[in-house]
């Protein structure tokens, strides 16, 4: 019965400390996409500042020189 409660007990803080890196790995993951989002709405206000993407419309294009 001891063995038993001793294997239970390691197998208790072997998770403990899986989820906690996992944590830390969540917690790494969540800032990141933090960042990302603001890279975004930073570019989102960027081009709405600045209107244009710089790229003609499809019935501006003019053909290619081999046509």
């Amino acid at each position: 019965m001891e063995n038993r409660i001793i294997e239970l007990e390691s197998r208790l803080t072997y998770q403990d400390h899986t989820i906690s890196e996992l944590n830390e790995v969540v917690i790494r993951q969540q800032k990141q996409i933090d960042r990302l989002e603001a890279v975004v709405e930073q570019l989102r206000a960027h081009l709405k500042q600045h209107g244009s993407s710089g790229l003609a419309r499809p019935e501006e294009e003019v053909p290619p020189p081999h046509y």
